[in-house]
C-alpha cells in the first residue's frame, strides 16, 4: 500500500477550501481520509496500477493541480502506510514530497526522536527519555519487556512495532463536513500559558456561536497545538453529552490543554475542531437544577441574539465563560 499525507498551505482564513481540495484527491482515489483543518490521506494504491505512474509522480501532479486550480500549494509524505506518510510529511518542505522507501523504513527511522510518531505525547516522550529511549532507533532495539514496564503493555507493543517500521493503519475515507474548525494562530511563538488559554477560550466560544446558529450539537472536541519546530500534538476528547454551550467546550478545551502537561513549550498555533455533529433537536441532555448554569444558558442565549444582529465583534470574547 502506498499513501501519501498531504498538509495543504492553507492560511486560517481559507479552511473553507478543504473540501474542495478534497475533491482534487478524490479525483485520483476514492480513498481520502481527510485531516482536518488542512490536511489529508490518500491510498494511492490502485491510481498507481491505474495511471501506471508511482505515488511520488502523482504527487508532483496533485501539487501542480492544487496550485493551478486553487492557488494553494502543499507538503506531501508518502509511504507504504499512514503512519509512515505523515513522519515524511513532516520532513517535507514546499514544492517537494518526502518518501519512505519501502526496502529502508527502519533506517528512516532510527534517527528520529520519539514525539515524530504520530500518537506519542509529551508525556510518553518524556518518560522514555528519562531512560535513554530518546529515538525511534533505540525503542526499536530495546525489549519489547521494557517498553510494556515503562508505558503499559498495550501501547509498549504498539510503540515497538511502529519504531520497527510495522504500520498497521489503514486510510478510513471520512468526510470534513461532520465536523467545525477554528484556528489560533500566534503573531510570534507563544510559551505564555495564559496566553494559550485564552486563545482556547475564544476559539471554544466562537465554535459554541457557529454550533448554535446551525443548530448542532458536537460529541468530540479535537484539540491539536503546533509548535515551533513544525511538529504537533492532537488530543480528542469524547464529552460527557452533546452540546453547543461554550462554557462545556471551553472546560473540554482547557481539560485537554492541562492533560498535554505543556511547560515551556514555543506553540505556533491552537487549532479546536468539533467533530461527530448532530442535530440539536435530536440530542438528549441530563437536566440540571443548577441556577448559575441556567443563567449561563440565558446569557449564552442573549449574546448570540446580539451577535446575530450586530456581527461577531459585538460580544468580548470570554465574557460567556466568566
Amino acid at each position: 500500500m502506498t499513501v501519501l499525507c498531504v498538509r495543504f498551505q492553507l492560511p486560517p482564513a481559507r479552511e473553507a477550501a478543504l473540501p474542495g481540495l478534497l475533491g482534487l484527491l478524490e479525483e485520483f482515489t476514492p480513498v481520502v481520509e481527510a485531516l482536518p483543518p488542512d490536511g489529508a490521506l490518500a491510498d494511492l494504491r490502485g491510481a498507481e496500477r491505474y495511471f501506471g505512474r508511482s505515488a511520488v509522480e502523482l504527487a508532483s501532479v496533485i501539487r501542480v493541480r492544487a496550485l493551478a486550480l486553487h492557488g494553494v500549494d502543499c507538503v506531501i509524505g508518502a509511504g507504504p502506510g499512514p503512519m509512515l506518510a505523515r513522519v515524511a510529511q513532516r520532513d517535507a518542505r514546499p514544492g517537494e514530497t518526502c518518501a519512505v522507501p519501502e526496502d529502508a523504513v527502519v533506517d528512516f527511522l532510527a534517527d528520529r526522536p520519539v514525539a515524530a510518531l504520530p500518537g506519542v505525547g509529551t508525556a510518553t516522550s518524556r518518560t522514555l527519555c528519562e531512560y535513554g529511549l530518546d529515538t525511534l532507533g533505540r525503542v526499536a532495539a530495546a525489549p519489547l519487556s521494557t517498553l510494556q514496564r515503562l508505558i503499559g503493555a498495550r501501547a509498549g507493543r504498539e510503540l515497538h512495532e511502529k519504531a520497527n517500521g510495522v504500520d498497521r493503519g489503514r486510510v478510513v475515507p471520512n468526510g470534513v463536513s461532520r465536523s467545525l474548525a477554528t484556528e489560533r494562530p500566534f503573531p510570534l511563538d507563544e510559551l505564555d500559558p495564559d496566553r494559550h488559554r485564552r486563545a482556547l477560550l475564544s476559539a471554544a466560544e466562537e465554535l459554541g456561536a457557529r454550533l448554535r446558529a446551525l443548530d448542532k450539537v458536537c460529541g468530540t472536541l479535537t484539540l491539536t497545538v503546533r509548535y515551533a519546530d513544525r511538529t504537533a500534538t492532537t488530543r480528542t476528547r469524547t464529552l460527557r453529552e452533546p452540546t453547543a454551550h461554550s462554557a462545556a467546550l471551553t472546560r473540554a478545551t482547557y481539560d485537554m490543554y492541562e492533560a498535554l502537561g505543556l511547560q515551556r513549550a514555543r506553540v505556533r498555533a491552537l487549532v479546536l475542531r468539533a467533530e461527530s455533529l448532530t442535530p440539536a433537536e435530536q440530542a438528549s441532555h441530563q437536566l440540571t437544577f443548577d441556577p448559575v448554569d441556567e443563567k449561563v444558558r440565558r446569557v449564552e442565549e442573549a449574546a448570540d441574539r446580539v451577535r446575530a444582529k450586530f456581527g461577531p465583534g459585538a460580544v468580548i470574547p470570554g465574557a460567556l465563560a466568566a
